[in-house]
């Protein structure tokens, strides 16, 4: 009981804290009946997906085989001789590899571009019209609710193999994922300064630039080089459809049981894109501290 509660009458003590026990008592109620939901939508939603642990736990055993398998036999006596033969393609394979990162940038750039265009319209609180945010949102949905592997595949059936199926791919689900957050951003800005140029006479775009621009820019660029991390990894399954990039050879690897390059091509993908996460993370962290 509260201490507060001691120094009032009695009746009035007795009453306070019949109602603090009572909300309590509320609270946990509240909190086993949200665990209760909890579990039985995990439950409900396990069988649907056909979630079966003993399968997992009794045909494990393939997985971890088959990382064996692709893995070359490394000896320390022999290991730059065995290197070489590991990674006997490695010029074509980092040319592959230039090219996925060129996608990946590429369609994060005009991602970007159309993300930041559009965000101003789906942001409600500095939109022209209520019908224009509503359209705009429902197109951004659209954009980033289709997989970019379904965008590349359709695109390859229109315009043929290329990594610029690749990169138009990326850059439509770029524009719907970047433009969401960028306007979550827009809707989370101080009001204050927009209402300041409002009243002097500022038109919509110098309104933007100068009382919206500048409390949201140091997230816009955290985001577009968080989504850049993605995209380079969706542009490694691009190849899958045809759309260029390294993940056309990994999958030719894969279909020709080539386990060594198998092995070879998904480590060099790794330490890319490990690479790639530090050397962003840094530039982020180097690019907010200068931005605000």
């Amino acid at each position: 009981m509260p201490e507060r509660i001691t120094s009032l009458p009695p009746d009035r003590a007795a009453a306070l804290a019949g109602a603090y026990d009572a909300a309590v008592a509320a609270s946990r109620r509240r909190t086993w009946v949200g665990l209760a939901a909890f579990v039985v939508l995990t439950g409900l939603a396990a069988q649907a997906a056909e979630v079966r642990p003993w399968v997992l736990a009794a045909h494990i055993g393939r997985f971890t085989d088959y990382i064996a398998q692709i893995l070359p036999p490394l000896t320390l006596a022999n290991l730059p001789a065995d290197l070489a033969e590991w990674y006997w393609g490695w010029p074509k394979w980092l040319a592959l590899l230039g090219e996925t990162l060129l996608m990946a940038y590429l369609g994060t750039l005009l991602g970007a571009i159309g993300g930041f265009l559009l965000c101003f319209s789906a942001a409600a609180n500095v939109a022209g019209s209520r019908t224009a945010c509503f359209v705009v949102r429902r197109g951004l949905e659209f954009c980033r609710t289709v997989p970019e592997i379904v965008f590349a595949l359709l695109f390859v059936i229109a315009f043929g193999l290329g990594p610029m199926v690749g990169v138009l791919a990326l850059a439509i689900h770029t524009t719907g994922a970047l433009g969401k957050l960028f306007s979550e951003v827009v809707e989370n800005i101080d009001m204050k300064p927009v209402e300041s140029l409002t009243a002097g006479g500022a038109g919509r775009i110098e309104t933007l630039r100068f009382a919206v621009l500048p409390q949201v820019l140091s997230n816009f660029v955290s985001y577009g080089l968080l989504r850049f991390e993605v995209n380079v990894r969706g542009a490694g399954v691009m190849g899958f459809v045809g759309a260029g990039g390294i993940g056309q050879e990994l999958l030719v690897a894969i279909r020709n049981f080539y386990y060594a390059d198998v092995s070879a091509i998904l480590v060099l993908i790794i330490l890319t894109v490990m690479a790639i996460d530090l050397g962003t993370e840094r530039l982020r962290h180097h690019l907010l501290g200068s931005l605000r």
